[in-house]
């Protein structure tokens, strides 16, 4: 079981890195974003993560769910923000809404996945 912890540790790190990596890339853009990767990520972020949870509890280990819930609250509302981003993207892309509407959503993913990071290191 500690190789399945270990290797849904890994692919929740390539997660964030999915997430971190593009949000950082593009960060100084006002439009045209580019989200699947983002998108993907996510969702890594969010399946790993409970598949985590998961092993821990079938472990009989210590898991703190109140953490957990607060990290889950957190995903879940980068999950919706991402995809939010990516559909207001594709709208201005067809000409039917501002350049800039993806914006506020698009910084909000990358926020959200630094605050997870902030939560999971200097939550103890």
């Amino acid at each position: 079981m500690e190789l399945v912890r270990l290797l849904l540790v890994v692919a929740h790190i390539i997660g964030l890195s999915l997430i971190i990596g593009p949000f950082l890339f593009q960060v100084s853009r006002k439009s045209h974003f580019d989200t699947k990767l983002m998108q993907i990520g996510a969702l890594t972020q969010l399946v790993t993560g409970l598949a985590l949870v998961g092993v821990r509890e079938a472990d009989d280990l210590a898991v703190d769910h109140v953490k957990i819930g607060v990290k889950l609250v957190v995903t879940v509302l980068a999950v919706v923000t991402v995809f939010l981003a990516a559909r207001k993207q594709k709208a201005a892309d067809a000409g039917r809404a501002a350049p800039k509407s993806p914006l506020p959503f698009f910084h909000s993913t990358g926020a959200l996945a630094v605050l997870n990071v902030f939560i999971a290191v200097l939550w103890t």
